[in-house]
């Protein structure tokens, strides 16, 4: 997942609060079960040594974004699993970082259309798979990316396992996506998976979840990330012999920054910080250009309009004349928006959770995700997305990064009953 931590904000709790209590005053599709599918836990509890070995298989390969050796490595792998399951697999490049996106398909004797998305990228570098190989310690999986997202390809393989054990083919269609580039903002998949999405019933992302640390619970909102760039142009001057003759580009620069740090909006949940800052060449002159870039991150989509409205009003106000200075905004992910077709699929997912007594939370987080990119904001309805079916885990993006083993065969098991429900359901539920 594009790393951003969960916004922890008082406005922000009490949303995530309010969406909890929306979640729960929301009918569940399907009433919660006093017992759990007896053949469903079995089929699953029989993926759980495989699983640990398909994750390990995954985490010792070298799969940062642009390694692509290591994702060709993967995106072979995955080939071969995808189209032992029974799936016709397509690869379509993904240009910008390279690598390939696999689309796999499963048909069945039904009417619905299903997608289960997930990347096969992550942050490290080449040899880190060397260096902190898979391994399971004190009730958790180490290794890189063992969680974010590799813990969510192998639920998904393993969903798709469990279902064949039990026969079940009622869906219409599954449509599996592995992108190779969700690290660096899905530039070269986001296309296909808009595509791909706007034809389904429903999207199931299998990121972790992304609460506090090592804590159950789905996805039902994100914000979306937008990138600030703030430049300005001066003059330069010798800065002992004739400074006044100079323009300071890092002077405005600074002052711009501070007339620019409060344009969030911590009730709507809007944030901007300043996170990189360059300007200058040598101690004894006076820079004559200086730059910024900013990360904002947003729930309301007209925030982006106003954020630059304001911002490029608050720059016209100069410290050092005679100096040009620009702000832009460049859209990154789009954000997934709290709708009543998220919230239904998560109370859907909490009932199925406390079929086997798990308590799951619903929650909004500040980072961007794909299922942003499979959401259709011009059609309601289809598909509903639910985000952070993966693996429980924690330490994203950093060499302690883990995984819950306890937490593998319960979201295993939630994934394959929500597929069997959505699966049986009505047409045009």
């Amino acid at each position: 997942m594009t790393r951003s931590l969960p916004d922890s904000s008082p406005a922000a709790r009490r949303r995530a609060g309010a969406l909890l209590l929306a979640g729960a005053l929301t009918l569940a599709p399907v009433a919660a079960r006093a017992e759990p599918e007896a053949r469903v836990l079995a089929a699953v509890k029989a993926q759980d040594q495989p699983l640990r070995e398909t994750l390990a298989g995954l985490v010792n390969v070298d799969t940062g974004t642009g390694t692509v050796a290591g994702l060709s490595r993967v995106e072979a792998s995955l080939r071969a699993r995808l189209e032992a399951l029974g799936a016709s697999v397509e690869t379509r490049p993904a240009p910008v970082f390279g690598g390939n996106t696999l689309i796999g398909t499963l048909k069945g004797t039904g009417t619905r259309k299903l997608m289960l998305l997930v990347h096969y990228d992550t942050v490290f570098g080449e040899g880190d798979a060397a260096k902190r190989p898979y391994t399971e310690r004190d009730g958790r999986a180490y290794g890189p990316g063992v969680a974010d997202a590799k813990g969510g390809i192998a639920i998904i393989l393993h969903t798709l396992a469990a279902l064949k054990s039990l026969d079940f083919a009622r869906f219409g269609t599954i449509t599996v996506v592995f992108n190779p580039d969700e690290e660096r903002g899905s530039r070269g998949s986001r296309d296909e998976i808009r595509a791909i999405a706007a034809d389904q019933d429903a999207v199931l992302s299998f990121e972790p979840s992304f609460a506090d640390e090592a804590v159950d619970a789905a996805t039902i909102a994100t914000k979306g990330i937008n990138y600030a760039s703030l430049t300005v142009k001066g003059r330069s001057a010798h800065a002992g012999g004739a400074p006044e003759a100079g323009r300071n580009a890092v002077t405005e620069i600074a002052h711009q920054i501070l007339q620019l740090q409060d344009l969030g909006d911590p009730r709507k949940g809007t944030s901007l910080h300043w996170t990189v800052v360059s300007g200058g060449t040598k101690p004894n002159i006076i820079p004559d250009a200086a730059k910024a870039e900013g990360d904002m991150r947003y729930f309301d989509e007209t925030e982006s309009e106003r954020v630059l409205s304001q911002a490029r009003r608050i720059t016209e106000t100069h410290r050092v004349p005679d100096t040009e200075v620009t702000f832009a905004l460049t859209k990154g992910r789009p954000p997934l928006p709290a709708n009543p077709d998220t919230r239904a699929l998560g109370a859907r997912a909490q009932a199925i959770y406390r079929e086997i007594g798990g308590d799951l939370k619903l929650v909004e987080i500040g980072g961007g995700t794909d299922a942003a990119y499979a959401f259709q904001p011009d059609s309601p309805g289809k598909p509903a997305v639910l985000e952070s079916l993966g693996v429980v885990g924690g330490r994203y993006h950093s060499a302690d990064e883990f995984a819950v083993l306890d937490s593998l065969t319960p979201r295993l098991y939630l994934a394959t009953r929500l597929v069997m429900q959505l699966s049986e359901d009505a047409p045009g539920r």
